[in-house]
């Protein structure tokens, strides 16, 4: 199985090409197949050109559900979560719908159903779909178990199959985010990763793409923390972060659900790892405006910047008005 991750990392751990990282101590984990580091001043990762189509599945009708995985999130309510992730995540996807939200919306250039190989979609295929309606499909707050305090992924993926069961969802179209809880690491996070996506599989053999999103401000800045200047944006700058690596996994899950048969450039970067850590100039992570309320971003690539010659945007609403 393989999986995409945000990643992190000093400098001197970086690779020459594609910043790719070592693999996961643990030996039944699997690297992930690509990686971004987290290095300010990065450039985008653009030496494998435009996205191009791997003849799998997209994301067409999108639905977010969320488990807070453990009790040390609490047992009846949320009462440990001392950075206030847990709301800010929520409120974040409840508001990246419709035409308020011009960010999520460059996904929608992507598609499904057209020949492998292809970068441009026009009007062909089924494009990746964007919500005209608050996308969260549930939430649930899993105090039934404790969660690892070092979970692997293996335990990471069961959980995201016990909430598909909770929620009774299954399939490409569903997205479960597995949220750790504060004091929890799974293996890699804050030196290897932020966060990462894949998919598994239900116990009927249902597709079920998931999200490991570990409780980001443990890392700081490593992980997106202060990283955008707020100033009087109402955005809280410690907790960046959640909506940055959030919505890093989320865009590359809707156009490349089982990575990497979606979307993916000639290095195996997706959307979000070609534009991630990006802290000036054209692309760079900024402070968006979603129906109404502020969110921390990392812009996304768009194959249709610059006349098809592909680039960073952090606002999309059609291929001659983006930036």
């Amino acid at each position: 199985m393989l999986r995409s991750a945000l990643v992190v990392g000093a400098a001197t751990a970086i690779a020459a090409a594609g910043f790719l990282a070592a693999a996961p101590a643990n030996a039944g984990e699997l690297a992930p197949h690509h990686m971004n580091r987290h290095f300010s001043g990065v450039t985008p990762n653009a030496t494998g050109g435009n996205l191009a189509y791997g003849g799998g599945k997209v994301v067409t009708a999108p639905t977010v559900y969320i488990v807070y995985w453990g009790s040390q999130w609490g047992t009846s309510s949320i009462t440990n979560d001392p950075n206030g992730e847990a709301p800010l995540q929520l409120s974040f996807f409840q508001h990246a719908y419709g035409s308020g939200d011009t960010w999520s919306n460059s996904v929608t250039q992507y598609c499904q159903g057209v020949a492998t190989g292809t970068t441009q979609c026009g009007s062909s295929g089924t494009h990746v779909g964007h919500p005209a309606s608050n996308p969260v499909g549930g939430t649930w707050l899993d105090s039934g178990v404790t969660a690892p305090k070092r979970p692997s992924q293996s335990q990471i993926a069961a959980e995201a199959v016990r909430a598909a069961a909770h929620f009774g969802v299954s399939g490409t179209n569903v997205q479960i985010i597995v949220d750790s809880p504060h004091g929890v690491s799974p293996s890699g996070f804050g030196t290897q990763y932020c966060a990462w996506h894949t998919n598994t599989t239900t116990s009927t053999g249902a597709d079920l793409p998931y999200t490991n999103m570990p409780y980001v401000a443990d890392a700081g800045s490593s992980c997106g923390s202060g990283f955008v200047a707020t100033g009087s944006s109402g955005v809280n700058s410690a907790s960046e972060g959640v909506t940055i690596v959030g919505g890093h996994e989320y865009a590359e899950t809707v156009t490349d659900p089982d990575p990497s048969s979606g979307w993916v450039d000639g290095s195996g970067a997706e959307n979000g790892d070609k534009c991630a850590w990006i802290s000036s100039g054209q692309g760079a992570s900024a402070i968006v405006s979603m129906n109404g309320a502020n969110f921390a971003v990392q812009s996304l690539w768009s194959n249709n910047f610059g006349s098809n010659a592909g680039g960073c945007v952090v606002s999309y609403t059609s291929s001659t008005n983006q930036h």
